[in-house]
């Protein structure tokens, strides 16, 4: 939920329709970010804040004991279907919501333990059951707990000295298990790689090129967020266990993927992998969000990132951030697509430095085209901020970082004065138009952070995947590469913690970096050349007239790439296979202009076949509801009948459905899941094969996505016994994922250890 939800966003609609004609002339004339919050802040009432509370009492995030006992009874649920992990989940959540010290709480923790002991994260299983007796764990049950920790102990005494004696020298099992090879992984440098450099000019503002030429798959730079947010209830993984969106399974700071989050203490929505990333969190702007989680979540994310910035960057950096702005007054925007403010541009002596992680200069000059947003969204965001803004002063004292009287005042008991006027200076208006700007510039400039997340049965030994959006960020340096609808990078997104492969099944490697983006040069790019990235629309999923209309009215520029120039467009759109197929003749559909209700109709102008817009989305939706049936089946564990539902869709698919279309590589992908979970893999590998043409139409011969596919490709071939076609496919696969992901990720290292297996090297 990027905006505020629906119902606030209607309140805030009415509020600005009730406006007489003076008050919404003068709001629209308003030229500076300051002005329009201080102007929203005087038009901001006591009937918004009840309206707020009202909306936020849906979204409660306080403890609950009621609430931790029915997340208690989940987790049992899933616990006695031996699905663990969803157990576990389900038992952190009932952990978050518990009270402190309460009884509920300690049997979440042990019912956790027992999850995570199955999980064979013993370690993990030990530190639950120190947190239940903790928490005053009944005294009738504490045999089952002390049971529990002496198998946890026996294991991990087992577990040592096994891996003692794997690494001892004197042995002769020197291998890491399955014969994969650690790769050694070199500290990450943060920055700009030194073949590109930032480079400005009028027209583009600040952007970067390459300073000499990039060889494909080349690191272009490495950056951090200032600040993210996770998104809530978005992306929910749906499966035996239960439902669980992304804020269940993720750090709150780090965004690393955990079954066993810290909880917050004060409410039950935060939650983190570590003490560590609690604590920061804490620091840097939790201890003022805890009281507001309800607001926020109605908000939105927008608004909720746009304060965890201002949180984070304090009173003297932002006043330091305004003083380099030379001209108060807005300058006229260009139609540029940097979404960079030509004030930095033109204040920075160095165009090399102030692009990192920490950067809050360079997050404060990013463009927020205020006078671009239409007046309704400018008066939605401005209400939303100046609503959280009191929501804030009702708190008590400001943040440590905003406290704007001096040392002496500060260690002085001056009285206050009901609501915290006094506390709150008349000088934390900054605190709201930072927190305004902020949360316009995120239109154009937030980024959204991407994870693979297996789709599919769980129990399948072929795993479909697809990437979602988790969370919602600003990346100071990612911020200076224009958009390209055909882009010569590719971006690759890491959390907190990744997988040692080398480690058991439980241990992991901190990266100490939280969240990081690796941009790659996805082509070989000559020194001069501009490196681009894309901002969503992509010339190989979207029509010209659609890319450029999206791209006009988000990021306020006509695209004018490469892709949307070819001479060989049409007038309004490229020429692109719809993976519609006409019922009469076979051939290609396409979208008619019309203006009456949209339809498909045949290429072919002899055919004439026509059909409707929603005949077209009923038979797909069709289609995707036989392969949620697919998913269902197969976690029920009865791959026959998926198998003969699989086989009735695909016939009737192939009335409509091209092999390019992306449904039909869905389906090929459920069609080798069935195969290979019966043992039929030479089945399986043919039917992932007519997916990888569906693949490439899709994303095209050198993406990332084409090389995931050949990657469960060269497993099926692997686990078939067919060295020919596995060999033959391997080298393509490698190349995909060392372009794209680079020489350390994990399957690199599964696929050379097939190679060699296949060769006869070990």
């Amino acid at each position: 939920m990027d905006l505020p939800c629906p119902q606030w966003q209607e309140h805030v609609a009415q509020k600005w329709t009730g406006l007489d004609p003076e008050s919404k002339e003068h709001f629209t004339s308003l030229q500076e970010v300051d002005d329009v919050f201080k102007c929203a802040l005087t038009l901001t009432t006591k009937e918004d804040l009840d309206f707020l509370q009202s909306i936020s009492a849906g979204y409660s995030v306080q403890k609950d004991a009621q609430q931790a006992a029915k997340c208690r009874e989940r987790g049992n649920s899933s616990f006695k279907t031996r699905d663990y992990a969803a157990a576990a989940l389900h038992y952190s959540q009932g952990i978050c919501f518990a009270p402190q010290s309460s009884e509920q709480l300690s049997l979440c923790y042990a019912n956790r333990s027992a999850a995570l002991y199955h999980l064979q994260h013993y370690q993990d299983c030990l530190d639950d059951i120190d947190k239940a007796l903790k928490n005053s764990y009944p005294s009738h049950l504490l045999h089952k707990l002390e049971g529990r920790r002496k198998q946890c102990l026996t294991l991990l005494s087992l577990g040592q000295k096994a891996k003692d004696d794997h690494y001892n020298p004197a042995s002769n099992h020197l291998n890491t298990p399955h014969g994969v090879k650690a790769l050694s992984v070199e500290p990450l440098t943060f920055g700009i790689c030194s073949k590109a450099a930032i480079d400005f000019s009028s027209e583009k503002g600040r952007h970067l090129v390459a300073a000499k030429r990039l060889a494909a798959g080349e690191v272009i730079l490495t950056d951090r967020p200032y600040s993210c947010v996770l998104i809530p209830g978005m992306e929910e993984v749906k499966g035996k266990g239960g439902v669980f969106g992304v804020e269940h399974r993720h750090c709150h700071r780090c965004l690393t993927e955990t079954l066993r989050p810290v909880l917050c203490e004060g409410c039950s929505y935060s939650r983190y992998c570590s003490a560590v990333c609690q604590q920061d969190a804490w620091e840097e702007h939790h201890r003022w969000e805890c009281p507001l989680g309800a607001d926020l979540i109605v908000m939105g994310v927008m608004s909720h990132l746009a304060l965890r910035v201002t949180l984070k960057a304090g009173l003297k950096n932002i006043q330091m951030a305004r003083d380099t702005i030379g001209d108060k007054h807005a300058k006229p925007e260009s139609s540029r697509q940097n979404r960079e403010s030509s004030d930095f541009c033109t204040n920075q002596r160095d165009p090399s430095t102030s692009y990192y992680g920490d950067s809050y200069l360079s997050v404060f000059h990013l463009l927020h085209h205020l006078n671009r947003h239409s007046p309704r969204l400018r008066f939605l965001c401005a209400v939303t901020i100046a609503t959280l803004y009191l929501k804030l002063s009702e708190l008590g004292p400001p943040p440590a970082s905003w406290d704007v009287r001096s040392p002496a005042e500060a260690n002085s008991q001056l009285p206050e004065e009901e609501g915290g006027i006094t506390s709150w200076s008349s000088k934390l208006w900054l605190l709201g138009g930072a927190v305004l700007r902020h949360m316009l510039q995120l239109r154009c400039n937030a980024q959204a952070i991407q994870t693979l997340q297996d789709t599919g049965a769980t129990n399948t030994l072929v795993q479909s995947s697809r990437e979602i959006r988790i969370a919602t960020a600003i990346f100071p340096t990612l911020s200076l590469l224009n958009h390209s609808c055909c882009p010569n990078t590719s971006l690759v997104f890491t959390t907190g913690t990744t997988a040692n492969p080398s480690a058991g099944v439980a241990e992991y490697r901190r990266t100490d970096c939280g969240v990081t983006v690796t941009v790659r040069a996805a082509k070989d790019i000559n020194a001069g050349q501009e490196i681009l990235h894309c901002y969503g629309p992509h010339s190989s999923r979207m029509v010209t007239q659609q890319r450029q209309h999206l791209l006009q009215e988000q990021y306020y520029f006509l695209c004018q790439c490469e892709s949307c120039t070819l001479t060989q467009d049409e007038v309004g759109g490229s020429q692109h296979e719809s993976g519609l197929l006409c019922a009469k003749c076979k051939g290609s559909l396409k979208k008619s202009n019309v203006d009456t209700e949209a339809e498909w109709i045949c290429l072919q102008s002899s055919c004439g076949f026509r059909i409707s817009s929603s005949e077209v989305n009923h038979k797909l939706q069709g289609i995707q509801a036989d392969l949620e049936k697919v998913v269902s089946l197969m976690e029920s564990e009865r791959p026959a009948e998926a198998l003969r539902l699989l086989e009735k869709t695909q016939c009737e698919s192939g009335l409509i459905l091209a092999e390019t279309h992306p449904l039909q590589g869905e389906l090929a992908d459920a069609m080798a899941r069935a195969y290979a979970t019966m043992g039929d893999w030479n089945i399986a590998a043919s039917h992932l094969e007519r997916g990888a043409a569906a693949v490439r139409s899709q994303y095209g011969e050198d993406s990332i996505e084409l090389g995931r596919q050949l990657f469960k490709l060269a497993q099926l071939h692997f686990n078939g016994g067919a060295r020919g076609p596995a060999l033959s496919v391997i080298p393509k696969v490698r190349q995909l994922l060392c372009l794209h992901e680079g020489p350390h990720c994990h399957e690199l290292q599964e696929l050379q250890a097939m190679e060699d297996c296949l060769r006869g090297e070990s």
